[in-house]
């Protein structure tokens, strides 16, 4: 532990914890101080102001990032006869369609990244719930995880590219990946201001005063590094 503190100091002190940096200041700092052994997750939290008590104030939606997420997603699909069809076709690592299936997840299974049904199993896959729901599993129409058959083929395409979903917390807060330190600072760039670009599109007409309040990139272990939000807001307009 000593040594993984003394790495996270150094990495520390490169990053002025009282300053607001531009996208590609924050981008390049993350990079730099990185210091794990392995490829970690470049990742991006947002402070909103808005109240998440408040039902018209909730934060919601979809982003595909232009260069992925630089890992294997894993995608199951529940979905029966047609639909099972096209899934499979279309490159579904798991296609749920039976109620074996669904027994097996209610037991624990979920060895998947992402979860995509027909509307035609969401009786069975609200039965779900308790274990897709904690997990950010659970198929929904309004995240576009709820698709007819024929859309099938398209979804999981964009899940394998890097199909994003965000959602407020309860504290107010968005948290997501936007790729991997290994990732070239114009590729990084690209991620987030599209992920930007999606949470500002997503702001709903009752939130009042400053949308973004506190804008942090981060690395798997590393250390913060604020991004100005006002430059962030500009950048994704």
């Amino acid at each position: 532990m000593a040594k993984a503190g003394k790495k996270y100091l150094a990495a520390a002190a490169k990053v002025d914890r009282n300053k607001l940096y531009s996208i590609s200041e924050a981008v390049q700092l993350v990079k730099d101080t990185s210091f794990t052994t392995f490829d970690a997750t470049v990742e991006c939290h947002i402070r909103l102001g808005v109240d998440p008590r408040q039902a018209d104030q909730q934060v919601r939606g979809v982003v595909v990032l232009p260069h992925g997420l630089g890992k294997t997603v894993r995608i199951l699909v529940f979905a029966q006869g047609e639909g099972a069809r096209i899934a499979q076709e279309a490159g579904a690592d798991i296609v749920a369609d039976t109620d074996e299936w669904i027994k097996k997840i209610q037991d624990g299974f979920t060895d998947f990244d992402v979860a995509i049904a027909t509307p035609d199993m969401m009786g069975k896959v609200g039965r779900l719930g308790k274990v897709l729901g904690p997990r950010g599993l659970m198929p929904n129409p309004k995240a576009g995880t709820v698709v007819p058959p024929d859309d099938l083929p398209r979804v999981i395409k964009e899940a394998r590219a890097g199909r994003v979903e965000f959602r407020l917390d309860k504290t107010g807060n968005l948290h997501v990946p936007v790729g991997k330190v290994s990732f070239s600072p114009q590729a990084l760039n690209e991620n987030l201001n599209a992920f930007l670009d999606a949470v500002n599109k997503a702001k709903p007409a009752a939130a009042k005063g400053v949308f973004m309040k506190r804008i942090t990139l981060t690395s798997t272990m590393g250390p913060g590094v604020r991004v100005d939000p006002n430059l962030a807001a500009r950048a994704s307009a």
